[in-house]
């Protein structure tokens, strides 16, 4: 049977009120920086690719740093910087040796960590404000600044409202935090019962944020878990069916970072009108990637109105940091009342606010770099013929000692690929990650493809199952 697509509006509102009599409520109260707060207009935008913008994926590592790696040597980082530094018994050394590599393993989309609107929308903020208020954004760290980004991002993802956080691993933990405290809410003594609870279905691989966050919620007595093979919808079904808890929750993210598939959008969206679950995805690698406005996965699948709150960050495409959540007004009220990691953090600094505004208008005018990054998928798979469907390509080599062989070789070909090993992924299923962004040309990707033949064997790999992994 179906349910009213309004439970969750319902249970929300109770909570709230709950909260209200139990005076639990909290409120954000926006410090008000002086100077006009900027406006599109305020922000230059370019119409192709320039030479800053190979900032974000032509990089220098110090020749102490190279030789650790490639003798798989542990490091805590304290090896001498590259460039010119201070004497050896200080801080750095002076005149070291360095070596140039091309990155293929950031999550800088778009590249737009370099483009200079956002680096001087980021210092002017910086001359006029300094950092801005330090406090939790519940005590002092809140701005007209946190509220204008708050409304983009909300334009962005089509949603009611928005809500800041200092990181997308806060977020994702804020979020389902607060999704258990509406079961203990509704509880007479606010210990629910185990039918009384919050039943949460996230997929086998989600990011260790959502599963860290559940977990919680779970061991707070709030939630149940219900863990559902990778992206396979049928399993998913039998599962909600099978359930009696009466408050269901699906969380999945939307493009997978250690896959590179999707989140089966439209599947979803209509197991929600068949179970009347609420629908969550974290969308930290589709944000300004993925639709045409960069709207993320959501619009690229035309379901943002299936979507009832999206998380994301801004540490990815953006090439900024920090995190979101956009959902409703009440959504927001909840989470900024009840989740922890968002009410006991420092807000994001005002600079980062102001660059983080900038990156949003920018990746929505300059529309070719989208265009761009899914053009070198395409390269990827013509020079390879490995049929990957998104900018992250897991190649799966098996053994922990094979992928770091290979990331070595590649290493000393001048390219920045780290081998994945467990815990992040399984055993046996070690990997190259590589990632494809908007900066790098045909040519960059024909010569990293060049390297991979000669490590692994790129005539070898195939896809694996259905999950979308290239694999030996």
């Amino acid at each position: 049977m179906e349910m009213e697509a309004n439970s969750w509006d319902s249970w929300v509102d109770q909570a709230l009120s709950r909260l209200h009599s139990l005076k639990l409520i909290r409120s954000l109260r926006p410090i008000h920086l002086p100077n006009p707060l900027p406006t599109p207009r305020d922000f230059e935008v370019f119409h192709h690719l320039s030479p800053w913008d190979r900032l974000a994926i032509e990089i220098k590592i110090s020749e102490p740093t190279f030789l650790k790696w490639v003798n798989e040597i542990p490091s805590s980082g304290d090896e001498a910087a590259c460039g010119d530094g201070l004497d050896d018994e200080k801080v750095g050394v002076s005149h070291q040796k360095s070596r140039d590599l091309l990155l293929f393993s950031g999550n800088d989309y778009l590249g737009l960590s370099s483009h200079p609107t956002i680096g001087k929308a980021a210092a002017k903020a910086a001359q006029e404000h300094g950092m801005g208020p330090r406090g939790s954004a519940l005590v002092c760290g809140y701005t007209n600044y946190h509220r204008l980004l708050e409304s983009c991002l909300a334009d962005l993802k089509k949603k009611e409202d928005c809500l800041l956080c200092p990181t997308g691993f806060a977020a994702n933990m804020a979020l389902m935090v607060a999704l258990g405290s509406v079961s203990s809410l509704l509880s007479a003594d606010q210990k629910p019962l185990k039918d009384e609870r919050v039943a949460i279905f996230s997929d086998a691989l989600n990011h260790a944020s959502i599963i860290d966050g559940i977990r919680l919620a779970e061991r707070q007595g709030s939630a149940e878990i219900f863990v559902y093979r990778h992206c396979d919808m049928p399993h998913l079904n039998e599962l909600l069916s099978s359930c009696t808890l009466e408050k269901k929750v699906v969380v999945t993210d939307s493009l997978f970072s250690m896959d590179g598939d999707f989140a089966p959008m439209a599947e979803l969206a209509k197991l929600r009108k068949k179970h009347g679950f609420l629908l969550v995805i974290d969308d930290a690698h589709g944000t300004f990637v993925c639709g045409k406005n960069g709207g993320g996965v959501a619009e690229e699948f035309n379901c943002e109105s299936d979507v009832d709150i999206c998380v994301g960050t801004l540490s990815k495409a953006a090439g900024c940091h920090g995190g979101f959540i956009a959902c409703s007004k009440r959504w927001k009220q909840l989470i900024l009342s009840r989740g922890r990691s968002f009410i006991f953090s420092t807000a994001m600094p005002v600079p980062v606010v102001a660059a983080t505004l900038a990156a949003v208008i920018v990746a929505k005018k300059e529309k070719w770099r989208r265009v761009a990054i899914w053009n070198r998928v395409r390269d990827f798979r013509a020079l390879t013929g490995i049929p990957i469907g998104s900018p992250i390509i897991s190649l799966i080599v098996g053994s922990e000692e094979r992928a770091l062989q290979a990331s070595r070789h590649l290493l000393k070909s001048g390219f920045h690929v780290t081998a994945i090993r467990p815990p992040t992924v399984p055993p046996n299923s070690c990997r190259l990650r590589v990632t494809l962004t908007s900066v790098h040309t045909t040519e960059d990707v024909k010569k990293l493809t060049v390297a991979l033949s000669d490590c692994i064997g790129l005539t070898q790999i195939r896809v694996y199952s259905s999950s979308g992994y290239a694999r030996l």
